[in-house]
C-alpha cells in the first residue's frame, strides 16, 4: 500500500538571475507573514532566525518593482508586517505555477515512481 509521505512531490524553484530566485521557502515565509503579521513571527515558526527572515524579505521586495512585503519597527506597541497587493499576486502566481506544473507532470511522475526501488518499511 502507497504512502503518502512517499508520493512524489515537485519542489520549484523559479530563477530570475544569480541572485534573484522564488522557491518553496520563500513562498512559505510570505503565506506566514500573511497569516501572523510578522516576519519575526513567520520566522519563528519556519525555525529560521530572525535575522534571515529578514534578509530573504529584503531580498523579494528588492527583486521586484514593488515590494512584497510592508513592514512597520517594533517599540512598545509592536511592530508588524503585511503582504501588499504585489505579495499576494506574486504568491498567487507562484502556487499557481507550483499546481499547474504538478498537474501537467503527474503522470511522468507516477512512472519514475514505479521504477524506484521499494525499501521495505523498518518495524
Amino acid at each position: 500500500m502507497e504512502n503518502e509521505t512517499h508520493r512524489p512531490r515537485l519542489r520549484i524553484r523559479i530563477v530570475f538571475g544569480d541572485s534573484e530566485m522564488i522557491g518553496p521557502g520563500k513562498a512559505e515565509l510570505l503565506e506566514r507573514i500573511d497569516r501572523c503579521g510578522s516576519i519575526a513571527a513567520a520566522g519563528r515558526e519556519m525555525n529560521m532566525s530572525y535575522k534571515r527572515a529578514w534578509q530573504l524579505i529584503g531580498t523579494l521586495n528588492a527583486m521586484f518593482r514593488e515590494p512584497l512585503v510592508d513592514s512597520t519597527r517594533g517599540g512598545p506597541g509592536g511592530g508588524g508586517a503585511v503582504l501588499t497587493e504585489t505579495g499576494k499576486a506574486v504568491l498567487t502566481l507562484y502556487r499557481a505555477f507550483e499546481a499547474e506544473a504538478a498537474e501537467a507532470g503527474a503522470r511522468r511522475l507516477a512512472a519514475l515512481q514505479e521504477m524506484l526501488r521499494v525499501i521495505p518499511a523498518e518495524k
